[in-house]
């Protein structure tokens, strides 16, 4: 039978599985494929697994209550195996590099910090402090009928947005990453200008929820959105 696979785990790992429910229409109880030095913690599906929420939340809870124990190799949702053996194999091949991982994420938990501008605040900004954006934009009130003005503006003012807000996402991560073992940048998504995630070991902890704390009150106009401790999808 398909195996669904949630996480990778060391031997010694206390794997408590208690009370946690696998995904699926008809969950499998949940239980580990083990070799000599790790675990695979997973259940028995005998269909394909779609990203319902009931299924998230599961798949979820299973990463969140093995990291409480110790370091965990989340998969992401949706990983079928399809036997036992197949498992056993990967575990095998690659076990080096799973026991350096797991070794590296020892203490860490993922954090993660997007971001966003009020766009009209800084549109408002740009014609205040642009004066050739504010020339083209009076003009353009103006009455001024020259069908190049509003190209023109919307392109200046456009690279000056993408100037600003390349600036202020680098100050971001500027500000953060010291407080962080290892630390992914991504595209920001839905007018975000910052979708940060960072590896935080426990000993950092507090000094980075902090400074996460000062950056919202200390930088206006912008809206923060802090999400963790998560399990460390970006740094398997």
């Amino acid at each position: 039978m398909a195996l669904y696979v949630y996480s990778i785990i060391g031997a010694g790992h206390p794997c408590r599985l208690d009370g946690l429910t696998g995904v699926g229409t008809e969950p499998g109880t949940l239980r580990t494929v083990t070799t000599d030095e790790l675990c695979a913690v997973v259940s028995d599906v005998d269909e394909e697994v779609r990203p319902k929420r009931r299924d998230l939340t599961a798949h979820q809870e299973v990463q969140t209550s093995l990291m409480a124990d110790g370091p965990v190799l989340p998969l992401q949702f949706g990983y079928i195996a399809p036997d036992e053996q197949t498992v056993l194999e990967a575990l095998r091949q690659r076990a080096d590099s799973y026991l350096d991982s797991l070794q590296r994420l020892e203490g860490c938990a993922e954090y993660n910090v997007k971001a966003s501008q009020d766009e009209e605040a800084l549109l408002r900004d740009i014609l205040g402090e642009f004066p050739e954006a504010r020339a083209l934009n009076d003009r353009i009130r103006g009455g001024d009928t020259d069908p190049r003005l509003p190209l023109q503006l919307g392109e200046l003012v456009a690279a000056e947005v993408r100037a600003r807000q390349e600036t202020l996402a680098s100050g971001l991560v500027q500000a953060l990453v010291g407080f962080a073992r290892d630390h992914a940048v991504r595209a920001p998504v839905d007018g975000d200008v910052l979708n940060l995630s960072l590896l935080v070991h426990d000993d950092q902890k507090d000094d980075f929820l902090a400074a996460q704390a000062g950056l919202a009150e200390q930088v206006e106009g912008v809206a923060f959105r802090f999400g963790g401790p998560l399990p460390p999808y970006s740094f398997v």
